[in-house]
């Protein structure tokens, strides 16, 4: 249990010294606490929706993207089974810490502690861009949780550790040893440290907690709980949920700043002319 508490503690108190998220809030809070979790909480559905509505409305570039992915997992699955030996073939060699605090970070309980801590501190302090971030995690959170739950019923793929091979697939097998695509503790965990570093422009707390977010992905593959592809495709997962139910929060809570942000300047070059074209 105090291993627990310490590694939400952690990255609560490593959320709290970085200068980013201290400052005043963005938009003045004119609301009451309760018409305030109620905004939030309507904004964090409304994330949800929005990023599962996302596929019905992709453009060439989306499919590319999704196509890209795929011939990706496709090409790390021609050799899951030696990279799962490789990872844990290195487990002893880890340092307990390591492999707990992975754990950890990817199981729901701890997960949306961290998420709902950050929430509240925003709420207490009626700071927006705390807020802010809280919605992310949560809708993001509640996003991936509810995709990963069920894919892996419906996918039914055997964890390296059942020992039947990476191409082994059961269906709606209630076996946890049939549960293996995708990380559950990858998704979580990754998306939540993901979120939390895009609030970020600083590279070095960006690259901190982006590391805090593939512990736990590496420490499933030194367990043998999950292949290589399981948790690539998560953390892939992560990033595109959050993307999305983060540009749709900058829309709906900050609408003229994002129209702002949204406008696109080129350099435009003819006959005689040279000049900045910005298109919105």
């Amino acid at each position: 249990m105090a291993v627990k508490v310490k590694v939400i503690g952690f990255c609560l108190v490593l959320f709290l010294c970085i200068p980013k998220l201290e400052g005043q809030s963005r938009v003045k809070d004119t609301l009451t606490t309760w018409q305030t979790l109620g905004y939030d909480g309507a904004s964090a559905f409304g994330g949800l929706k929005y990023a599962y509505s996302r596929p019905f409305h992709w453009g060439k570039k989306d499919f590319l993207t999704a196509g890209g992915i795929v011939l990706g997992t496709v090409a790390l699955f021609t050799f899951d089974e030696e990279s799962s030996n490789w990872f844990q073939g290195q487990e002893e060699d880890v340092p307990g810490v390591l492999k707990e605090t992975g754990y950890y970070l990817g199981k729901p309980l701890y997960n949306y502690s961290i998420n709902g801590g950050v929430y509240l501190i925003g709420l207490l302090t009626k700071n927006e861009d705390w807020r802010k971030t809280g919605v992310l995690l949560i809708s993001s959170a509640t996003t991936v949780g509810l995709i990963q739950t069920v894919s892996k019923t419906l996918v039914g793929r055997a964890r390296p550790i059942a020992n039947v091979g990476k191409a082994s697939f059961e269906p709606f097998s209630k076996e946890a040893a049939y549960h293996s695509f995708p990380s559950g503790h990858t998704i979580l965990a990754f998306t939540t440290f993901y979120a939390i570093g895009k609030q970020f422009e600083n590279p070095w707390a960006k690259g901190g907690f982006y590391t805090l977010g593939l512990l736990s992905p590496v420490s499933r593959l030194w367990s043998g709980a999950h292949w290589l592809t399981d948790v690539a495709l998560s953390i892939a997962v992560s990033v595109v949920v959050v993307d999305s139910i983060d540009r749709y929060l900058e829309k709906e809570r900050y609408p003229k700043e994002f129209s702002k942000d949204r406008i696109s300047w080129k350099l435009q070059v003819g006959p005689g002319t040279i000049g900045l074209r910005g298109t919105f």
